[in-house]
């Protein structure tokens, strides 16, 4: 009897074990799709943060350990012509960028110039650097940093949103952000900062918010980790433009107590801030227009909508923060459109089209259905590009004496563009294309 209890004990140990081992080996995966279809965010989370706390996707693990062993970044050439008679020039980085944001991309990344040296950073923290691309130098140099210590294999096992979200270089400081756990499931988007090193950076942290958004315990039941934001401009010796989406809170962007769904100017002396605007889902693309006094903003829309907006510097104002509508009017809709389910949505938050007509700035342009919208850069006098991710585009503008949107030009470039750089020295546009992923460069002349 006794022999018999101990078999079946083992037995039990034996199937919990392996299907312990099952389970594990599929989080992260594509596998088993239909059973994660069936769980909902909150149990999804609950899955992975208590019974699989510390699996990691392999393309993650792998870029972790590149970071370790600090191995420079090959690059491999080609081009291709476009459509308005331009040679896209790229270079693919064939080691090192492996782990995207997302499953659809192998590896996301940012990039910035500093000495006649081109930067590149990766959403895990892959930091490296070398000499402008035209010349004949093989590889990138990998820059030791601390990165990981303020996010790292922790955030990442999460979920794979969880990554860094904009790299900065001016002057002799590089500037990066990143999503933060202020406190026990509790995020918003921070800066780290460090001196040049091309050896080793030490980073340390310049903005870190006082309030966070929490992952299950929210007002609307959403959260998005991916809706965090980020981008990081400069704006005079003193201070930097940083942008923080809303996370799904979508109340936040209309509290002006909160710094959510805003874009803000930071002190890099002491860290304080002030609100510049307010109303943002998820700012992607900033550019500070020294020469126009304005600030040109890009943000996703919902299902629809991504907008381009412009900022008046000299309205800028503590009393009347200028507001961009958002989560009250917006050209797209909510996910699952105007269905039973989303009722309690529509009347918390109706998304009416005309913004102007409920007290808000209208956006500049509003792109339905969306291009999944990213960074905006001058290349000329009134000229702009403005990166796509979804339709895998540049977009080619200008703005009139009346600042309107006029000779939109869309040129397909065949990969998702997260990052845009414009070298004034060669008149030159750099592009950060995700689904190679590779530099690319066009020469504007």
């Amino acid at each position: 009897m006794y022999k018999k209890f101990n078999i079946k004990i083992i037995i039990i140990l034996i199937t919990i074990l392996s299907s312990y081992f099952i389970l594990h080996s599929i989080i992260g995966s594509n596998k088993l799709i239909n059973l994660k279809s069936l769980l909902n965010n909150e149990q999804k989370f609950l899955i992975k943060k208590y019974i699989f706390p510390h699996k990691l996707p392999p393309d993650i693990v792998k870029e972790l350990k590149f970071i370790k062993d600090g191995k420079d970044i090959e690059i491999i050439k080609s081009s291709i012509k476009l459509s308005n008679n331009k040679t896209l020039k790229k270079y693919k980085l064939n080691s090192g960028f492996y782990a995207g944001s997302n499953n659809i991309n192998p590896g996301n990344g940012y990039l910035d110039f500093y000495e006649g040296n081109i930067f590149i950073l990766s959403t895990r923290g892959v930091l490296a650097f070398r000499e402008n691309l035209n010349n004949n130098e093989k590889n990138f140099k990998q820059i030791q940093s601390n990165i990981n210590d303020f996010i790292g294999l922790k955030e990442f096992a999460i979920h794979r949103s969880y990554s860094i979200k904009d790299l900065l270089v001016s002057e002799r400081t590089i500037f990066v952000s990143y999503t933060e756990e202020i406190k026990d499931d509790c995020w918003n988007t921070g800066i780290i900062f460090g001196t040049i090193n091309y050896e080793n950076i030490k980073f340390k942290k310049l903005f870190s918010s006082r309030e966070c958004v929490h992952s299950i315990d929210n007002i609307d039941k959403e959260f998005k980790a991916n809706q965090s934001g980020g981008r990081i401009v400069s704006f005079d010796d003193s201070h930097i433009l940083f942008s923080i989406g809303e996370y799904r809170s979508r109340h936040l962007a209309q509290d002006k107590q909160s710094v959510n769904g805003k874009i803000i100017k930071i002190n890099i002396i002491n860290s304080d801030y002030e609100i510049i605007s307010m109303g943002h889902r998820n700012p992607q693309g900033l550019y500070f227009d020294k020469e126009n006094n304005f600030i040109l903003e890009t943000e996703h829309g919902p299902k629809g909508g991504d907008e381009i907006n412009l900022i008046e510097v000299e309205k800028i104002s503590k009393d009347k923060i200028q507001n961009y509508g958002w989560a009250i009017a917006s050209a797209g809709e909510h996910y699952g459109v105007k269905s039973e389910n989303n009722k309690k949505k529509y009347e918390k938050y109706p998304l009416y089209n005309s913004h102007i007509e409920h007290g808000f700035i209208e956006p500049l342009w509003s792109f339905v259905p969306s291009i999944g919208i990213s960074e905006i850069v001058k290349i000329g006098q009134n000229k702009y590009v403005v990166s796509s991710m979804k339709n895998k585009s540049i977009y080619f503008f200008e703005l009139n004496k009346q600042r309107e949107i006029i000779n939109l030009d869309r040129i397909e470039v065949f990969e998702r563009v997260r990052d845009l750089r414009f070298n004034n020295d060669n008149n030159q546009l750099y592009l950060f294309m995700e689904d190679s992923p590779s530099i690319g460069i066009i020469n504007l002349n």
